[in-house]
This record gives structure tokens, sequence and C-alpha cells, in this order.
């Protein structure tokens, strides 16, 4: 995936037809490109783990065989009582001069409200300089947990993608080189340009839940984020209305699938790794605003119903079951191996030696 152009993005008002390029640049892999082998990206939760722990999990991954090194953006955990929540620009900072070959990128940053669109346009533009020019920039329209806790509203999901349009325009635009003056209904820039430009173009994914959101990412974004649980169901209602979407207007067609495991011997085991994650799917987890809420929740679930939610594995070795429909089902250009384990280094090495060679193959 090295050294290959980029397919189109939305022709922006006033934008340039194509972004600064330096070097060798990193390009996602598309329909268009049926030669290059499937990325496979390790998750760096930042609700579970401490920024310095994620920081030897990202160099594991490199050494691992990983190709993508991906960190969750949140100001709260899911829940109170055994989680973190370290700034992740800062940590793809210290990543990006710790690593030397792993594309990088976040899943995902919410640009509508505690940031504005133009600073994560910054953020994105100085790591991919110090990465030299291997950063994505995975973008969702967020949840109440890392807005509410620093007064911000979080308005219903119509607005949020309203905000969204324009969030991308304005980051699009700065990325191509604009000098930009803005009016939109929320937001405005004035003269605002990005002095540091990235290295390479900037691939913008986005995440999408559902048939209506994944036609949007189509439209507007560089490529789609989603999460499986039902290989078919995600085609159906995701893949196939974003492809659509995203063929009507001649752009590029990137996808990212994304599965939830838990590593562990037994129920408790489970239990214990999926702890930090455990207010993830609790009831009002978009609306929630104090993690000690969600954890509350959580735990006045039936455990049964919380770790129904994952694919509970036993064996490093059982993963590759877990993953390959997200390669073979779903046509991923990157699948994110994301897993809730007791001792996560370990769980890294064996799967870049037992589980991405056959999911390679």
């Amino acid at each position: 995936m090295l050294l290959g152009s980029y397919p189109a993005r939305p022709a922006w008002p006033g934008r340039p037809s194509a972004l600064i390029r330096s070097g060798q640049c990193l390009v996602l892999k598309s329909p268009e490109n049926q030669g290059d082998r499937v990325k496979f990206a390790w998750l760096c939760s930042h609700e579970a783990y401490q920024p310095e722990e994620l920081v030897e999990q990202a160099v594991a991954a490199e050494e691992a065989g990983f190709d993508v090194v991906l960190g969750s953006d949140h100001f709260h955990p899911w829940v109170d009582d055994n989680s973190a929540a370290g700034f992740v620009w800062t940590w793809l900072g210290t990543v990006a001069a710790r690593t030397r070959r792993v594309q990088l990128g976040t899943s995902v940053t919410c640009p509508l409200f505690h940031y504005h669109p133009g600073l994560i346009a910054q953020a994105a533009a100085t790591v991919d300089r110090l990465s030299g020019g291997r950063f994505l920039l995975g973008a969702g329209t967020g949840e109440a947990i890392n807005e509410r806790p620093l007064g911000f509203d979080f308005p219903p999901y119509r607005e949020r993608q309203d905000r969204m349009r324009e969030a991308l325009e304005i980051m699009h635009r700065l990325f191509a080189g604009e000098k930009l003056t803005f009016d939109g209904t929320y937001y405005r820039t004035d003269s605002a340009r990005l002095y540091s430009p990235p290295l390479h173009q900037v691939p913008v994914l986005m995440a999408a839940g559902g048939p209506k959101s994944a036609a949007f990412a189509g439209q507007f974004a560089d490529g789609l984020i989603t999460s499986v649980k039902d290989p078919q169901d995600t085609v159906a209602n995701i893949i196939e209305p974003y492809r659509r979407a995203a063929a009507e207007r001649g752009g590029s067609q990137l996808v990212m699938a994304t599965r939830w495991t838990v590593l562990g011997g037994s129920e408790d085991e489970f239990w214990q790794a999926l702890s930090p994650m455990r207010g993830l799917r609790a009831p009002g987890r978009l609306e929630a605003a104090d993690p000690a809420e969600l954890r509350f929740r959580a735990d006045e679930m039936d455990r049964a119903d919380v770790l129904g939610n994952y694919a509970c594995i036993s064996e490093p070795a059982a993963l590759v079951e877990a993953y390959r429909p997200l390669v073979h089902d779903v046509g991923a250009d990157i699948v994110s191996i994301q897993v809730c384990t007791a001792d996560p280094i370990a769980t890294i090495a064996e799967i870049g030696a037992e589980v991405l060679p056959k999911l390679r193959s």
C-alpha cells in the first residue's frame, strides 16, 4: 500500500484538487487496489489502560506484525473503578517517536464540541508530520460522557450529523492547504490555515452504526468505521449503503471493521478482563456523563447479558475464527482487533505469532 494515488474526496468549493504530498505516501487499500493485503490494527483502549502502558502496547503491536495502531479518544472512561482516560493526541506524538512502520490513527475522535474541527485538523496534521506521513483520522459523532463533563450540550443525532457535515468540510479544506474563512451554522473560521500542514493526505474515516450514517460517510468522508456483530447484517445495513453512496460521488470505499472480543478461561476471567469496558454496553451509555453511573447500571445487569454482547474466547488461537469473517465476509480493508485481556502484551505477541499469519492466508 505504498506509493499510490488516493481516490477523490468531495469537491468542496474552492478546494485544491490534491493534498500536499512528500516522499512515500501510505495509501489505504480500496476496491480498486485488490492486490494489496488487508491491514490489521491493534486498538489501544485509553478507557482501560494508562497512557504509558499503551505506549508499550503500541510498540509491542508493531513488533508483533500489526499494520496499524489505533487509539480511542475519551475524556471520561466507561466506568470509574478500574479505568483510565489519557489524552490520545499527546500519546500519539509519543507513539510516533517510538514506532517506525505502523500506521497510526484515532478510533474515534469527535470533532464537534470540546474540539473545534479546525483544532483536530491541526492535531492530525501534526501527528502526520511527526510520524512521517503515517496518520489516519477516525471521526464520530461522539458520546455525552466526553462532552457534558466539560460543559457542552450533547444534542440529538440529527444535529450531530449536521455538525459533522460542516466539520468534515472544514477539516478537508484545511488539509488541502486553504486559508479558510467559513461561516456555517455551527462553526466559523477566519483566515484559518495549517501552517504545519500534513506531509501526506490524511484520510478521514467516519464511524457509522446504521444505514443512514453509513450513507452519510459515503457522501462526505474518505472511509467507514463500523463495529461488526453479525457480518451479514453489517454488509446489508452498513457496508452496502456506504459503498453505494461513495460510488455515486466517485469517492473512495475504504472500510475499517472492528470487533470486541474478551479473552479468558472462565466467566470470572471474562468479567475481570472486561471490567474497564463493562459500561460500554450499559443502558443509556450515549447520554451519561458520569462513569460511576454507567458502572452502577452495568453491575445491575446480569453478567451473562453483558458478556453476551462480546465474543468470549478461551485462547488466542480461537481469535482467528472471530476475526476471519471481517476479512472474508465483510471485505474490510482494515480489521481492528480489539481484545479485552488480563495480559495485553502477551496477547499481542500471541496474536502476532498465531493469529495474524492465519488471517493473512
